[in-house]
């Protein structure tokens, strides 16, 4: 008799409201968006492919350079240029462990370790270069002090052929990506290169004056340098 009386209680319980919703209930939770970019990483679920993403830019930027370098005339200078990271080496390690959240400290000790592996499209891209004579060049927002590191990495992974490292300078510290970008892109020309192609996970690695004669933008959903 009494769990008869308990279920009818709990049955005339009225139903529960909810009280209307913020208007910023809409955005992606953090913690739901981080496994959003392992999934994507991963190659899980639908989420997409980084990987295969990556490789499918890498082979565009293959494809233009072959067409590019079909009918050169041996007299002309051509160049690459290349942005480092998660361009031509891979932190996604480094930024696993932070959890996507971008620590100096961590990053920059994670760059002393010269461990970034490659990112397979590009060291496909670098050898296609080195094979049809097309000078490498990379240009990176790293400072000048990381160069030792950088360098040893580089060659660590493959990339030991390439014609000049571009970094930072102190004078270039408060110079905006696209603003110290473009100025080194400058400097190339003035060498004598024609700046064919160019390749960098964020739009300010590809923005600015002079631009090369074609760009392509790897995808990268983990930070953004404007």
């Amino acid at each position: 008799m009494l769990l008869l009386c308990a279920i009818s209680g709990a049955a005339q319980q009225p139903a529960g409201h909810v009280a209307p919703l913020a208007p910023s209930e809409h955005l992606q939770n953090l913690d739901a968006l981080k496994q959003t970019l392992k999934k994507y990483h991963d190659c899980i679920g639908s989420q997409g492919c980084y990987s295969r993403d990556l490789d499918r830019e890498a082979d565009r930027a293959i494809a233009f350079l072959r067409q590019r370098t079909a009918h050169n005339p041996a007299h002309k200078k051509l160049a690459i240029v290349l942005d480092i990271d998660e361009t031509t080496l891979s932190n996604y390690e480094e930024m696993l462990k932070a959890g996507f959240a971008y620590d100096s400290r961590a990053f920059n000790e994670w760059v002393e370790t010269a461990s970034a592996p490659a990112i397979p499209g590009t060291l496909r891209l670098v050898k296609e270069a080195e094979g049809v004579g097309v000078s490498v060049i990379f240009l990176t927002g790293r400072p000048d002090t990381q160069r030792a590191a950088t360098e040893k990495n580089l060659q660590a992974q493959g990339f030991a052929g390439y014609a000049e490292l571009r970094m930072r300078a102190q004078a270039d510290a408060h110079s905006t990506a696209v603003q110290f970008k473009s100025e080194q892109r400058r400097q190339v020309a003035a060498e004598g290169y024609t700046i064919v192609l160019s390749v960098g996970d964020q739009w300010s690695d590809l923005r600015g004056r002079p631009e090369a004669e074609y760009s392509v933008k790897y995808p990268n959903p983990y930070y953004l340098i404007p």
